[in-house]
């Protein structure tokens, strides 16, 4: 079965989410790229990391390859900070789900948040999952 799908994940590395947990995270994130068709491009992963600003970021026409994926995961690295889930979402949104970043615009998108807990600004950070179709 052929299945394309853009996949983002947005991973927590706030403060309270400490180097341990994040370090759980990327672990996470590892295993499941690699149940995922990444080397034929049927799905294509970006990963935005976030704390009181958007920290580092994988476009999803990054990778073409499981194993390049896999290293740059492996070396993301936690930051510390406040929980900015707004500016997150709002950065995915603008800028990752383009073309330019290698968003299909024929395939569906998926977008997995990763966090230990509430935003610092609820209502923003509700206002930005409301994510255009």
């Amino acid at each position: 079965m052929d299945c394309h799908t853009d996949v983002i994940f947005v991973l927590d590395e706030s403060a309270s989410v400490e180097w341990n947990n994040f370090r759980l995270m990327k672990r996470f994130v590892w295993e499941l790229v690699g149940r995922l068709d990444i080397d034929s491009s049927s799905t294509r992963v970006g990963i935005v990391a976030y704390s009181s600003d958007v920290g580092t970021t994988i476009n999803l026409n990054n990778h073409s390859s499981l194993a390049g994926l896999r290293s740059t995961i492996f070396s993301l690295k936690y930051t510390s900070g406040n929980t900015n889930t707004a500016a997150a979402l709002a950065y995915v949104r603008t800028v990752m789900l383009t073309s330019d970043a290698g968003d299909r615009s024929d395939v569906p998108n998926v977008v997995v948040i990763l966090t230990d807990g509430e935003s610092k600004d609820p209502p923003a950070t509700q206002v930005s999952i409301k994510f255009t179709e």
